[in-house]
């Protein structure tokens, strides 16, 4: 599976950037494809190109905030998901992303 993703938490620091580790961690794991980007205090960071996101079987917003650039991904499979979520179980998470979309790896 190809995975793209978007962490923001509300500080803009710690919760994001562990999240985005975690996604990582879990859709390895999983033997899945992930770009993360993050959106915090200094801005976006791994922003996500039209390409990425166009080849992408679904989008995790991993995020305590509203988003910017939500947009983008119209037409495209969104799960959205706190920060938390994703950081206590990540390959848990994962693993429910699959069952909701009858995907296995």
């Amino acid at each position: 599976m190809n995975i793209v993703a978007v962490a923001a938490c509300t500080a803009g620091i710690a919760h994001t950037y562990i999240a985005k580790e975690k996604l990582i961690k879990g859709a390895k794991a999983r033997g899945h494809e992930i770009k993360v980007e993050t959106q915090g205090t200094i801005g976006t960071e791994n922003e996500l190109s039209r390409e990425e996101i166009g080849a992408a079987d679904v989008v995790i917003v991993a995020a305590d905030i509203k988003i910017g650039g939500e947009e983008r991904f119209k037409g495209k499979r969104i799960i959205r998901v706190k920060t938390e979520t994703v950081i206590k179980a990540p390959i848990k998470f994962i693993e429910k992303v699959e069952q909701s979309l009858g995907v296995s790896s």
